[in-house]
């Protein structure tokens, strides 16, 4: 890339961040109620996308070849155990991915 087309990216890219941090601000002012939509969406989305995670993952898991699945099920009940234990979906996601990457590495 030239120099300048560097400029244009970079400036696209910081126009991007800063639409995407202050535009709801200006959209849903603190004075206004937050339209019900938009409460709906707040309560729907994250399922379902954590939905779409769990689909993606497992896509192309071959039950009857390879590792048959095991390292994905394992981090897949790893996952489900540590949620319903401690309640936190960063911690969750992070130790069944923790869990089958030594897996993968390590046992199969």
């Amino acid at each position: 890339m030239t120099l300048l087309q560097e400029i244009i990216t970079i400036g696209m890219v910081v126009l991007g961040t800063v639409l995407t941090r202050y535009l709801p601000f200006f959209l849903f002012p603190a004075g206004k109620p937050t339209p019900k939509y938009i409460r709906y969406l707040g309560k729907v989305l994250p399922g379902a996308v954590f939905g779409l995670l769990v689909i993606y993952s497992l896509r192309n898991v071959r039950l009857f070849s390879g590792t048959h699945g095991i390292p994905e099920l394992l981090a897949v009940l790893a996952v489900v155990l540590l949620h319903f234990w401690k309640g936190q979906m960063l911690l969750s996601i992070a130790g069944g991915t923790i869990l089958y990457m030594v897996l993968v590495q390590m046992v199969f």
